[in-house]
């Protein structure tokens, strides 16, 4: 049992891993890796799944993988694709090079499905009169209307009027998709399946035993024989007509003073009078047939309504005449006994079957019928069925050649996010670019409903910005999502404009609709507090102003309204300005003067009061007292900005936490910079000009400053102290004794050398 499981584990995948994204993402490189891949824990891998919409990949290959077509790509649906892939292919590490086209010769055809696929590959290549080629594409697979042009059955059990040699059975296939309608075959052309064979011939002999059944009993059916049909439809225009007219003639037996009523009155022909009339006239045609008296028959021939002239007289020719003789008039018991004639064939009628093939007529239904075209049909489909499997096979290439192509960079998008994380190809993800303030963001995702998207995305810690897309001339729209992450957020506001390029090179204006805020970087982050302050400052000066210059044009409105009645009520003018009533408004603004110059002296008499290397280290301290919470707190958020919000908010299910930290975050962001090498003219012709004023609105502040100090005591109490330091340090000198003097040495005695004396003495 041990050694099972020590076969066992040494037969596992040694898997490769590269830290990126703060995760371990597995690394795919080989064939073996992907032969494996249903080896690796799920656990493990970038995300779970992906929609097969709205991403820059080949919606057709993810629709592939898609297998249970419910719009997203799973772990297991990528596994089978792999796996399958690597089976019919000689070397598996061919799918790692994703390209374009796909040699013959990697189709591993020593298994069926793969010797399937080489024959179904050359077919393809021959259809489309490539023979030669050793290669085959996906423009070669993608145009299956080309690949069956030239072939007359192609595995889907259509058949197409062409598949009949026998030009009849040609017509017959034209009249049932004529009759019940067509289906399209993989060759685009129209054609007819069973189930389209079996309805028509269904219908043709439901419509033929329903004639038949009038063919027994002719004579009240059909009295006209084959001419019965053009008949009803004579006797159907003009029958509502004469009824009218014989219940009028009733009506006048009936009572005799109907009959002038029932008549057209003098007052209606003079209407008639002023109008341009014709028998199709619709006054005209609303008339009676004829004169309305009591008995009388109806005129055939003379006296008949100018509407309708026409229309009885082919009833005259085509129903009265077959049927009575030559008959100049109609009386109504015989236009009853016509009623009641063709009431058996409404009858009928009412009863129809078939009626899908009538327009054939019976005569072409009834050949159709007699000469077994419904089994010479069948034997068409079923021939065409017999090569279902090359033909499927032929659609399993153009699979083959997407998943040669697309797989590995699918994987390295979904097993990991290399693509993301690495320099070079873009992930699927990523829409474009969108240029904006200065900036190109390159993490743009599109997406459908800003709203709801949002909601989630706003988890991610990154500064987003939703914009609307429109192509210039043109009404293509779409919606994205750009992340800033590197400068700042000084002049990012809804309604800004900027240009966004997608994938393909096009571009597309944008404008911001929403943006959701977090911090873009630590240097935006320290200079923060400065502007917002900055920014209440300003604020409140502007409404300061606005609300001052609002005073001042009210005054100075109801000084001259005041002024203009004075003068109309003659009266003196207004005294001139006195100073003296606005002391107290300068001895306001003197105190608040003095209180700036207070408080800036409190602090230039603080840091004075340092020392000289305790001064810097105050200024860093009240710097990052200001700074510090800020820098702080946004240095915590983007270390942990998260890329998994943004892509589930887009359908995905990120498997982990993929960071977006500072510096791979700068990155995303590029700001704009002066090529290397670049030169640069610092020489403005519309630069503003410099005015002194600014110099000696400063020279006028220091020597307010220092007078200030001068006039509260504190340069001379600085002086006194700077003097008692040095009266000081000069008495601690003078203060200290004198060293004793060193004695001058004297030579001992025994080592004196005597004086000489003279000789003699």
């Amino acid at each position: 049992m041990a050694d099972r499981k020590k076969q066992s584990a040494a037969d596992l995948h040694k898997w490769r891993f590269f830290r990126s994204g703060g995760f371990d993402q597995v690394r795919l490189e080989t064939g073996a890796d992907l032969k494996a891949l249903g080896q690796l824990d799920p656990k493990l891998w970038a995300a779970l799944s992906c929609p097969t919409s709205g991403l820059e990949f080949d919606t057709k290959t993810l629709e592939l993988i898609d297998s249970d077509t419910d719009g997203h790509v799973r772990v297991p649906e990528v596994v089978a694709a792999v796996e399958w892939a690597a089976s019919v292919l000689k070397n598996p590490d061919d799918l790692t090079a994703g390209a374009q086209a796909l040699p013959l010769a990697a189709i591993d055809d020593s298994t069926p499905e793969g010797a399937e696929l080489l024959a179904s590959a050359r077919q393809i290549l021959a259809n489309l009169g490539k023979d030669r080629s050793e290669v085959v594409t996906i423009e070669d697979t993608a145009d299956t209307a080309k690949i069956f042009a030239s072939t007359r059955f192609n595995g889907d059990g259509v058949v197409p009027a062409v598949a009949a040699e026998d030009p009849a059975a040609q017509a017959v296939i034209e009249d049932i998709i004529a009759c019940v309608g067509a289906e399209e075959d993989r060759g685009g052309a129209p054609g007819i399946s069973q189930e389209k064979i079996e309805q028509f011939f269904t219908e043709a002999q439901a419509y033929s035993d329903w004639w038949l059944a009038a063919e027994g009993d002719a004579a009240n059916i059909l009295p006209f024989g084959e001419e019965t049909e053009a008949a009803v439809a004579v006797f159907e225009a003009v029958k509502a007509k004469v009824d009218d007219y014989f219940t009028r003639c009733r009506l006048a037996a009936f009572d005799s003073r109907a009959a002038e009523p029932l008549n057209p009155t003098p007052e209606e022909y003079a209407a008639l009078a002023s109008k341009n009339l014709s028998p199709a006239t619709e006054e005209v045609a609303a008339l009676p047939l004829a004169k309305i008296e009591a008995g009388k028959p109806l005129p055939l021939e003379k006296g008949l309504s100018p509407a309708w002239t026409a229309p009885i007289a082919v009833f005259r020719t085509k129903v009265v005449q077959p049927l009575l003789g030559g008959k100049t008039s109609l009386d109504a018991d015989e236009w009853a006994a016509l009623c009641v004639m063709f009431a058996a064939h409404e009858t009928w009628q009412g009863n129809k079957k078939g009626a899908t093939v009538e327009g054939l007529g019976i005569k072409r239904v009834r050949a159709i019928l007699a000469d077994g075209y419904k089994e010479m049909l069948t034997a068409l489909v079923e021939k065409d069925k017999a090569l279902a499997g090359a033909a499927n096979a032929i659609a399993s290439v153009d699979k083959l050649v997407r998943y040669h192509r697309d797989l590995f960079r699918l994987l390295n998008n979904f097993v990991s996010l290399r693509d993301f994380y690495t320099p070079g190809p873009k992930a699927i993800f990523q829409a474009g670019t969108l240029y904006l303030d200065g900036r190109s963001c390159e993490l743009c995702l599109r997406i459908d409903d800003v709203g709801k998207h949002s909601g989630l995305a706003n988890l991610s810690g990154t500064y987003l910005a939703y914009c609307d897309c429109q192509r210039r001339g043109g009404a293509e729209k779409m919606t994205i999502v750009a992340a800033f992450t590197n400068g700042d957020t000084d002049n990012l506001m809804v309604g800004r404009n900027g240009v966004f390029f997608d994938r393909r090179g096009q571009d597309w204006d944008a404008t911001i609709v929403k943006i959701v805020e977090h911090p873009i970087s630590v240097r935006q982050a320290f200079w923060y507090p400065y502007k917002r302050v900055g920014k209440m400052i300003g604020e409140q000066i502007e409404k300061m102003a606005t609300a001052r210059e609002k005073a001042v044009h009210d005054q100075a409105a109801a000084g001259v309204a005041e002024g203009a009645q004075k003068a109309e009520a003659g009266k003196t003018p207004a005294a001139p300005f006195d100073v003296g009533k606005f002391a107290g408004i300068f001895a306001a603004i003197g105190l608040a003067v003095g209180a700036i110059g207070t408080a800036i002296a409190s602090v230039v008499t603080g840091l004075l009061g340092l020392k000289a290397w305790q001064m810097p280290l105050t200024i860093v301290g009240l710097i990052l007292l200001v700074s510090g919470p800020s820098v702080i707190i946004a240095y915590l958020k983007l270390r942990k900005r998260n890329l998994a919000p943004l892509l589930d908010a887009n359908g995905w299910a990120i498997n982990t936490r993929a960071i977006i930290n500072i510096p791979f975050g700068t990155s995303l962001t590029q700001v704009a910079a002066l090529p290397p090498g670049a030169q640069r003219s610092f020489t403005d012709p519309y630069a503003e000009k410099k005015r002194p004023w600014k110099f000696y609105l400063f020279l006028l502040a220091l020597i307010g400053g220092v007078a200030f100090l001068w006039h509260k005591g504190y340069i001379q109490e600085w002086r006194e102290r700077f003097t008692a330091k040095e009266t000081s340090a000069a008495v601690e000198g003078a203060a200290k004794p004198a060293a004793p003097a060193a004695p001058a040495p004297t030579a001992p005695a025994s080592t004196a050398t005597p004086a000489p004396t003279a000789p003699g003495k």
